[in-house]
């Protein structure tokens, strides 16, 4: 990453809390969770915008998507990470909303059935949470297992998909 590149925030709230967007010029970097350290991103320091493009067009489309109004996203991404974390984040993207995959399933889709712990560790770096759906992976029985922002917003993502009513906190 250049290290002139201007690294930019804006908060926003949601039914899953507060949520800090990080943009480049290039594109959405990170969804932090509140409270998320942000150290943990291993991104240059950030500063406030309000009105990065990028920045507005993710939190426009996040309040459409828990209202109901989105499936899916289309923000310019700028993500780092290693070969075969893009390919597993590329993958989620082909999960339906709505549905679920298992570990498993998403590894088999990536050719290599063992490399379900790799898939699983692929996902905990997911830097771009709810825009890249990793709250659609689940545990091979089904249950809600491993979510940076915890089980009880992945479970509130997932009811939003399925169709529960949510409070709106825009």
């Amino acid at each position: 990453m250049e290290t002139n590149q201007r690294i930019v925030y804006k908060d926003v709230m949601s039914p899953v809390g507060l949520i800090r967007l990080i943009a480049s010029g290039k594109g959405l970097m990170a969804v932090l969770w509140d409270g998320e350290n942000y150290t943990g991103t291993k991104l240059p320091e950030a500063v406030p915008d309000h009105e990065d493009r990028v920045l507005v067009q993710a939190g426009q489309q996040l309040k459409e998507y828990f209202a109901k109004e989105r499936k899916a996203f289309n923000i310019p991404l700028d993500l780092k990470g290693t070969e075969f974390q893009l390919r597993v984040w590329n993958a989620l993207s082909d999960i339906p909303y709505g549905t679920t995959k298992t570990y498993g399933a998403l590894a088999r889709q990536l050719g290599d059935i063992k490399a379900v712990r790799a898939v699983g560790g692929a996902l905990n770096k997911n830097p771009v949470a709810i825009i890249v759906p990793c709250h659609r992976v689940v545990g091979a029985s089904g249950k809600l297992v491993g979510f940076a922002g915890g089980l009880e917003n992945k479970s509130i993502l997932l009811d939003i998909e399925n169709g529960h009513k949510m409070p709106t906190l825009f």
